[in-house]
This record gives structure tokens, C-alpha cells and sequence, in this order.
């Protein structure tokens, strides 16, 4: 059996003002021919999928493995010349017996609404109708009827955070193998429930709705269950949440059991929404609190959705507070952070810091720094200790704003906040604050929780509007959305 894999993605920010080029995959994650080093979480199911293919004595021929930090639309050019690597490698590997495809599941380029469709399509082309072909996508994708179309099966994380992502690797290849070898023989319903929201499965009521997802699988013919979230700040026309059902040919069973899921979610999609804090109430509220931690999460800077993260709303705020004890994680400003790595810990400077990229990032802030510690090509973890992946935060600075017990963590490479290696790798200890600002939506929520006192999320300006309402969508087909 000869298996090939192969790893393309990113999630696209539509609304975002800057385009997702070749260095930022470079800059994220890139490889090829299996040639990894602290992989990145959508690295980790080829890994995954290569040593199941080993203990069953199969061959595995390995493409392309890329992924970008999400921002604007990829530029043509660059999506192009990823996808025909993939389909150049593919024919060279023919013939072969089953794909498995680690892909996002919104990500749109110059010319392309569905990229994942438009490569599942592009790979149906050269194998033919019969031939498996699976992909493991994320809940915030937007599943589509051309991706449907050419998949044998496609599966999504049940869980956000995505602590989850090599669980369903195993998943999606036990399903593929079983298809290949013909003992089941896939279909897929889809059902869109016309809503688009945001969903933490780490609390009720999503938990049990999680749970209930999970319980269906392997009864009566049911192979898997998968909800996309979908992607809010990701407009195009198939945008949305939607329930997808993988059955053993069973497609009338799985098209009501998907239609069913989806009505439910319809129905207490009004009590699934989070609550978003203002920054002075969120702050008002730490400052009456005598036990901390207290993590607030800037959810609209999140360079995980497509954001800059490098907003100084919240930052200032702290700042005008004055008497907080505060860590700050992370602000993406590669001039600041090598300016400040090259002076080393103990140098004292004037350095103007964040607000870079435009309104949504506010003004930048001129501060007395102190640094206090420095990182040389930091990484932070994430995901379970079975499967760990990595994300890169470049060359890494700690800065204490002068006269405040204010932190500032810097980074060269712009990611979100998984976890609290982001103040650990540069000498700061987060149990001790009163205050963690985390830029993250809710990866950060897996990590942070164990040492939170509590997590409030906090809408500031930004590139990521929380509020669903607002978002000025011109494609979408939303037709359930409620406040």
C-alpha cells in the first residue's frame, strides 16, 4: 500500500489588510519530504499518519507541508505555486493507494474562494473517482460542496482550543484505511445550519454538545460526526456553521442525523455566544480582585484569526491604571524586539513600541523600558504532551515599562498566545501577576487555565470584531443569525 500526504493552509482574515505572501509560510512553517523539526499543529498529522503507515509496512511518500500565521488573502502566485508542487509530486508518486490531506479549511486566495476545494478538485482529476482521498481540516473552516465533492471523507477538531488536532489524525486514518481496504465505504452529509458564531467547546453548553458528537460515532453505521464552527471574519459564500456526518453508505441516516445536530445547535445558538468585556470594566473588575492571576484575553488582536497583534489599546489602559501588576503577551513588533535583544537584559531604553500596522492597531506607545529578559529563536508549545506542536516567536524580548510593575513580551515572528512559555522563555513568571493579557481568541484557554484565577475575554478595536452583528459581511449567506 503506498500512502501519500501532503499539508497546504492557512486561515483567511478577509478582512485583513495585508496579504499572505511566501515568506510568511516560510516564516511559519515549511518543509518538505518529511523533513520536520518542532512541528507546527498541522504538521503533526503527517507525522502521525507516517508512523501508523510503518507499523502496517506501507510506503509513505511525502509532499509539501506548509502553513502560513493567518492574514489577508494569499497571494495568487504563491497558492499556485504550493498547490502544482503538491500535484507535480503526486503524479510523480503514482500510482498510489490513498491521500491524506492536512489542510485549514479557509483559506482563500487572489482569485480562489475555496482553495481547498479547488486542490481536492485539482488531486480528483489525476487519481480518478474510486481512489480515497481524506483530509483533516479545522473547526473554523468553511465546508463546501466542492470539498465534499472530491473527498472520500473529511473530518474537522471537535475541540476549541484545538488540543484534539492528532486525535483526529488517528481518526481520519482508521477511516481512510478501512475505506481503502473496503471494509467501509464512506459517504458524507452536510447541513448548514445558517448560523456563524463562536463556539468554546471547554464550557457549557458546547462541552456536552461535544460529548454527544463523540457518543454518535461508531454506532449504527455512523463513522463520524464533525462540526464546523466556521471562520466569522473569513466573508465568502460558504461561510458558516455547519454539521457533517460520515456514514458506512448510509447517506439518508447520515442526512438526518446531520440535520438533526444542526436544529439543535439552531436552537441554544443564543446562550453559546461569550461574553466580551469592555477594557475598563475588565480592568476595574482585576483591580477589586486579591488573588490572581486574572487572564484577559484581546480577542481582536489575535494573529491567529488574521489580526496584526500589535494593538496597544489594552496596553495603554493598564498603563493608565497605574497601580497593576500586569504581564503583556505578545506584541509583534520586530523592529522594537531587536533593538532590544541586541542592547541585552539591563539596558535601559526609549523605545517605541506596537501600533504599526494601521487604525486597528491603535498609536504606538513611547516608553522607558528596562529589558529584563531575552530569547534567541523562542518557541512555545502546544497541544498534549503525546503530540506536542510548536509555534515560533522569533528573537524574544521582556520589557518593564519604568516605574510600573508592567511587562511587555516582544516578539520577531507574530503568533498568538498559546501559552505561558510566552513569559517563561524570557525569565517572567506568570503565577505572580495580578494581571496575564493574553493575545489569543481561546487557544491560550487550554494552557492559561490551570493557573488562571479567572479568564475574561475583552473586545478593543481591532481586526477581529467579537460581535458578529457588526462584521460587514457582502458574500455570506447567513440566514438563522441572531443576537
Amino acid at each position: 500500500m503506498r500512502l501519500f500526504i501532503a499539508s497546504l493552509g492557512t486561515e483567511t482574515n478577509t478582512f485583513s489588510p495585508f496579504p499572505t505572501s511566501a515568506q510568511d509560510f516560510a516564516e511559519t512553517y515549511l518543509v518538505r519530504r518529511g523533513e520536520h523539526r518542532d512541528p507546527f499543529i498541522f504538521a503533526v498529522p503527517l507525522i502521525i499518519w507516517r508512523q501508523l503507515a510503518d507499523v502496517r509496512g506501507w510506503e509513505t511518500i511525502e509532499s509539501l507541508c506548509t502553513f502560513a500565521q493567518p492574514s489577508g488573502l494569499t497571494l495568487r502566485s504563491v497558492y499556485e505555486l504550493f498547490r502544482d508542487e503538491i500535484l507535480a509530486d503526486l503524479r510523480a508518486a503514482l500510482p498510489v493507494d490513498m491521500i491524506l490531506l492536512s489542510m485549514h479549511g479557509a483559506m482563500v486566495a487572489e482569485g480562489y474562494e475555496d482553495c481547498e476545494g479547488d486542490l481536492l478538485a485539482a488531486i480528483r482529476s489525476i487519481v480518478g473517482p474510486e481512489l480515497p482521498v481524506g483530509a483533516e481540516l479545522d473547526l473554523h473552516c468553511h465546508l463546501t460542496e466542492q470539498m465534499r465533492a472530491n473527498a472520500t471523507a473529511l473530518i474537522t477538531f471537535k475541540e476549541y482550543p484545538h488540543t484534539d488536532f492528532a486525535e483526529r489524525a488517528h481518526e481520519l486514518f482508521r477511516l481512510m484505511a478501512a475505506a481503502a481496504e473496503g471494509d467501509v465505504h464512506p459517504h458524507m452529509a452536510l447541513f448548514d445550519c445558517g448560523l456563524i458564531g463562536v463556539y468554546h467547546t471547554s464550557v457549557e453548553p458546547m462541552r456536552s454538545f461535544v460529548a454527544q458528537l463523540r457518543a454518535l460515532e461508531g454506532h449504527h453505521g455512523i463513522l463520524s460526526v464533525s462540526l464546523a464552527h466556521g471562520f466569522p471574519w473569513g466573508d465568502v459564500k460558504d461561510t458558516g456553521t455547519r454539521v457533517l456526518v460520515v456514514s458506512d453508505h448510509h447517506p439518508e441516516a447520515g442526512a438526518a442525523l446531520a440535520a438533526q445536530l444542526g436544529r439543535e445547535l439552531i436552537e441554544c445558538y443564543a446562550t453559546l455566544q461569550p461574553r466580551y468585556w469592555t477594557a475598563e470594566d475588565a480592568l476595574q473588575h482585576v483591580a477589586t480582585r486579591d488573588c490572581g492571576p486574572s487572564v484577559l484575553a484581546d480577542v481582536a488582536d489575535n494573529a491567529g484569526g488574521g489580526a496584526p497583534n500589535d494593538s496597544t489599546f489594552l496596553l495603554r489602559a493598564i498603563l493608565d491604571q497605574r497601580t497593576l501588576s500586569a504581564a503583556v503577551g505578545c506584541i509583534w513588533d520586530p523592529v522594537a524586539a531587536s533593538i532590544a535583544f541586541s542592547a541585552g537584559v539591563g539596558a535601559s531604553l526609549m523605545l517605541r513600541i506596537g501600533g504599526k500596522m494601521g487604525v486597528m492597531s491603535g498609536d504606538p506607545l513611547d516608553l522607558a523600558v528596562t529589558v529584563i529578559g531575552v530569547a534567541a529563536d523562542a518557541v512555545q508549545r502546544f497541544g498534549g504532551a503525546a503530540h506536542p506542536a510548536t509555534a515560533r516567536m522569533g528573537n524574544t524580548v521582556a520589557l518593564r515599562v519604568v516605574g510600573t510593575e508592567v511587562d511587555i513580551v516582544v516578539t520577531s515572528v507574530r503568533t498568538q498566545t498559546f501559552s505561558p512559555d510566552v513569559f517563561t522563555v524570557v525569565g517572567i513568571d506568570p503565577t505572580v501577576k495580578q494581571l496575564l493579557v493574553v493575545k489569543s481568541m481561546q487557544h491560550f484557554y487550554a494552557a492559561f487555565a490551570p493557573i488562571a484565577a479567572e479568564i475574561l475575554y475583552v473586545a478593543t478595536p481591532g481586526a477581529l470584531n467579537p460581535d458578529i452583528r457588526q462584521i460587514p459581511y457582502r458574500h455570506a449567506r447567513l440566514i438563522n443569525l441572531i443576537g
